[in-house]
């Protein structure tokens, strides 16, 4: 009889390549073990990362690294980007994905929170990984989301209801706590500037408002 940690991860094995099959925001690129114990994704949505000479700028194709433990589902996702991104939630080596994991949290629903947060649809700046990021959203709300596009496969392709917290009431009973909590934070989008210099316009917009991307900033 499979353990409830092997049953976990092939439910959500089965879950993300059902949800996301030919969904082109979010694609699985690798996965490691049987059943599959570490992911790679593609999230193909804008964001923001900073430039070697310290201009920010937009990128359209970013990669995420997802480990689960083996304290899984009991403990978090261990998640880290492969390609920079300039947001309050995120460093160089870990995601900041709540004050709290709840193992019953489908690892489909969080691979789309993640993305959400990289187009800036979510977004907190009260404890962030990243200061100078925060500090920069507070100053710049009016531009986001970065990415107005629903991250999530449409409601039709969605899988029916699943049972991942009958899974994971037999395998803890209760959650895991990560530090540096994060949140939802977004802001009525304006316009998102370009690095070509040009503007999309999401709603109306003052005229006489400066380029951020022109801004230059530095990273300590």
């Amino acid at each position: 009889m499979l353990s409830p940690r092997i049953r976990r991860l092939k439910l959500d094995h089965d879950q993300l390549v059902q949800r996301f099959a030919n969904w082109p925001l979010i694609q699985i690129t690798g996965t490691a073990g049987l059943p599959p114990e570490a992911y790679r994704f593609v999230f193909r949505i804008k964001g923001l990362y900073v430039s070697p000479t310290g201009d920010i700028q937009e990128r359209d194709q970013h990669h995420l690294e997802v480990n689960l433990s083996l304290g899984y589902p009991r403990r978090a996702p261990q998640c880290r980007m492969l390609t920079p991104v300039f947001h309050p939630n995120f460093d160089d080596s870990t995601v900041c994905i709540g004050d709290f994991w709840a193992a019953s949290e489908g690892l489909d629903d969080l691979i789309v929170r993640i993305g959400r947060m990289i187009a800036y649809q979510e977004y907190n700046t009260k404890s962030p990984l990243n200061g100078l990021a925060a500090k920069w959203a507070e100053q710049h709300a009016s531009l986001f989301p970065v990415e107005p596009r629903d991250i999530a496969p449409p409601s039709d392709k969605l899988p029916v209801p699943k049972p991942v917290a009958a899974l994971a009431e037999d395998s803890v009973g209760s959650s895991g706590t990560l530090e540096n909590g994060n949140g939802p934070q977004g802001s009525p989008p304006l316009s998102v500037a370009h690095q070509d210099g040009t503007a999309s316009a999401l709603s109306e917009a003052s005229p006489s408002a400066p380029d951020p991307w022109s801004e230059r900033i530095s990273i300590d």
